[in-house]
């Protein structure tokens, strides 16, 4: 049950790490823009609903300032500073980009200081239930694998089967020729950027009960969303949701099964040391095998 039970925590963390690779996917894949802040618009969905649970005490009220928080956060950092960057080079997208998270980051430590904020967990997704003879389970966490599911196939119909979905691929190879046809591409790029910015926002909000909240807190997350990108292919939904959880499977069940093992063939202290340099390295080395076999990810996106 130990084994089932970590496979359902691997793919809660997948979950998590799609909610953030599909809005950055969209963003870089679609627009083609670097963007390094989709990290910290997860850090303020994710303090947008601790102050307003901790304001009201209501789960729901808190989900909604989180996807709130973070798309009209996205909406204003677009408008302001990506719009510009459409048309520069990577690298002056990567050095905007970064400058946005470090006065950010700033702005959260002078306005809620360094110490963590903990979001009590919603009353009624707070106990756990049997899912098999032995296998107890968080309600909360397998709430949060639902939405996930929920969140990926809500993307992939429009994105593949509807005008929009049309509109925005198209937008993607050729800005000029659907400009040409009628369509105002700012309009429709603000439109994905704050798509992006509000799954940012969900991932941080539904992260917040089970997670410290904290300055800093969407670096760490942002790397792991780019592997996923680039393990499922740039501008896949599809790719980014299997990307997803490769990852947080396999993540968790090095953390949870390597040390252990290598508790068998060397000292404790030597094995746990290593089967967390090992574990800590299991997304990466997943993506160099999957740039080995498939150098354009595992889902190449259609033009």
């Amino acid at each position: 049950m130990l084994v089932l039970e970590q496979i359902l925590n691997g793919i809660q963390f997948g979950i998590a790490l799609f909610l953030m690779s599909a809005g950055l996917t969209l963003i870089f894949g679609i627009m083609g823009v670097i963007n390094l802040t989709h990290g910290s618009l997860y850090m303020v969905g994710a303090y947008a609903a601790a102050l307003v649970a901790a304001k009201t005490g209501s789960a729901l009220l808190a989900l909604v300032a989180g996807l709130a928080g973070a798309a009209v956060a996205g909406i204003v950092i677009e408008a302001l500073v990506i719009r510009r960057l459409y048309a520069r080079d990577h690298l002056d997208q990567v050095l905007a980009t970064f400058a946005l998270i470090l006065i950010i980051n700033q702005t959260a430590t002078m306005l809620f200081g360094r110490q963590p904020l903990f979001v009590a967990m919603p009353p009624a997704l707070s106990h756990s239930v049997t899912l098999l003879p032995g296998l107890v389970y968080p309600v909360y966490r397998l709430v949060v694998i639902a939405v996930g599911l929920v969140v990926a196939l809500g993307l992939a119909l429009p994105i593949n089967r509807t005008r929009i979905g049309m509109l925005v691929r198209a937008g993607a190879t050729s800005r000029e020729m659907v400009r040409a046809l009628g369509v105002d591409i700012r309009l429709l790029y603000t439109i994905i950027f704050g798509l992006g910015a509000l799954l940012a926002g969900l991932a941080g909000a539904m992260a917040a009960p089970i997670l410290a909240v904290q300055v800093g807190m969407g670096e760490q997350i942002l790397i792991l969303a780019f592997v996923v990108v680039v393990i499922g292919g740039v501008g896949s939904i599809r790719g980014a949701f299997y990307g997803a959880l490769l990852a947080g499977l396999i993540d968790t069940m090095l953390r949870a099964f390597l040390p252990g093992l290598l508790r068998q063939v060397m000292a404790g202290s030597n094995a746990d040391a290593l089967g967390g340099g090992l574990s800590s390295m299991g997304v990466y080395l997943l993506m160099a095998i999957v740039l080995l076999v498939r150098p354009k990810g595992l889902f190449v996106r259609q033009s």
